[in-house]
């Protein structure tokens, strides 16, 4: 097989663009990005990426279990376990995936494409994993680790301001879904003030009720001091005792 249609720089350069990496093997990008269904319609094809997503699976969970284990050195190691979970999950793996857009630069099988396979959260999620495993192989751990912190910098973020075991908004939700399986919903209220320093009010409704209301610099902040007042206040237990 002619290996330059597998490392085209018109297919990779725009990629290696937004991971913030340069492969110094393109083929291993290529592997990165080759759904094992491409082997069902071309024998000759000389690999998939499933050995590097294993590879990249194990690598993406030491250095996120390294992360959390530096930033929260007072936390068990069910408290970690449950906030690596929620990192390394099939969600926010595909949404790293599509805010890469990956999809776009998958090759595949045409029936697995037509199928919807560019968009498939399994698919999105692996391809990401193997992602990693290519970095590692080509770059080396401190290669990897840069680039899995940079792509969770956020999610990182929200972790470390809001611990599951502190998040209001995930106790909320998961008091009320004991009762019933709808999620709570968070409204806009009031948006106020200069641009630099803006004020946002939020409430919380849930079957029809309005469980709280609260401020904050930012939405984000107004919802957590909405599903606060709501705990506080304990509306939703009219809901569970009625």
């Amino acid at each position: 097989m002619d290996t330059k249609t597998l490392s085209d720089a018109h297919l990779m350069n725009p990629l290696e663009e937004r991971i913030g990496y340069k492969f110094r093997n393109s083929l291993l990008l290529a592997e990165a990005l080759t759904h094992s269904s491409i082997s069902l319609e071309r024998k000759d094809y000389p690999f998939d990426n499933q050995r590097l997503e294993f590879l990249g699976d194990a690598v993406l969970q030491l250095v996120i279990t390294e992360e959390l284990f530096l930033r929260f050195p007072d936390f068990t190691e069910g408290q970690l376990t449950k906030i690596r979970t929620r990192l390394v999950s099939r969600t926010a793996l595909k949404e790293h995936a599509r805010i890469l857009r990956l999809g776009e630069h998958l090759m595949m099988g045409r029936g697995e494409e037509t199928s919807g396979g560019r968009d498939r959260a399994s698919t999105l999620g692996d391809s990401f994993e193997a992602l990693v495993g290519g970095i590692y192989v080509d770059g080396g751990l401190a290669a990897a680790k840069h680039f899995i912190l940079q792509v969770a910098a956020e999610n990182l973020t929200t972790v470390t301001a809001e611990p599951e075991e502190i998040n209001p908004k995930g106790k909320l939700q998961e008091l009320l879904q004991a009762v019933a399986p709808s999620s709570p919903v968070y409204e806009l209220l009031e948006e106020s003030g200069p641009e630099h320093l803006k004020n946002f009010r939020c409430q919380v409704v849930w079957e029809g009720m309005i469980l709280g209301k609260g401020s904050g610099l930012s939405k984000k902040e107004a919802e957590v001091a909405a599903a606060s007042e709501a705990l506080l206040g304990e509306l939703w237990l009219t809901k569970t005792t009625s």
